[in-house]
């Protein structure tokens, strides 16, 4: 069965370009688990220089990268190499070599028409919980950016279980949680930062 939303990631050990990848080594961690289709293509080859060159900003995060595909480690690092001597770029993340497909499957990340991986991508919380899951079309690349933002408000919400409101970024109030009874409905309504019963801004 794939992994879902709210589910404990599925444990593996994949080689990669940087030897053995085992997941549950990350507990305690936050994980970015990313695919890629395949090794040597355009809108990969973009998404990894954007992903190496944003390396530190996912640093500061304390979140860990790792790339995937079903492409052999000679590929990966085929591949990685063009990056650096072409653009002078170095992927400093591990590249799995999923050949057997295992963790391609549990992730539910395999294009069943042409055999390779999809574009998906993965935020593993501390706990190894799958918190955030997206997937891209092949002709769309991803967007670093919003991942980013994805990660600081999911974090928001470990630190301080707050909910985060459209388009919230770094510095904006938290959403509190909705009140389950109705003496907690109407207890709310005087609460300061209550815009209404069900939705309460809370400034951190």
């Amino acid at each position: 069965m794939a992994v879902t939303l709210g589910q404990k990631a599925p444990d593996f050990t994949v080689n990669s370009t940087q030897g053995p990848i085992t997941l549950s080594n990350y507990k305690g961690k936050w994980v970015l688990l990313f695919s890629h289709p395949a090794d040597f293509t355009p809108v990969c080859t973009t998404e990894f220089m954007a992903f190496s060159e944003s390396y530190e900003d996912f640093k500061k995060l304390g979140v860990e990268l790792i790339g995937l595909s079903v492409d052999s480690i000679y590929s990966h690092i085929a591949w990685l190499k063009d990056i650096k001597e072409k653009y002078g770029i170095e992927v400093p993340f591990p590249v799995l070599a999923d050949l057997d497909r295992e963790v391609a499957t549990e992730f539910n990340l395999l294009d069943p028409k042409v055999g390779t991986t999809v574009r998906g991508v993965f935020i593993i919380d501390p706990n190894q919980v799958v918190r955030w899951m997206i997937y891209y079309p092949a002709e769309t690349g991803r967007n670093i950016k919003e991942i980013l933002r994805v990660i600081k408000a999911l974090q928001f919400n470990w630190a301080n279980k707050l909910a985060t409101g459209a388009n919230w970024e770094p510095g904006d109030s938290g959403i509190a949680s909705a009140p389950g009874t109705l003496k907690d409905a109407l207890a709310r309504e005087k609460e300061a930062g209550a815009e209404r019963w069900y939705l309460k801004r809370v400034k951190v």
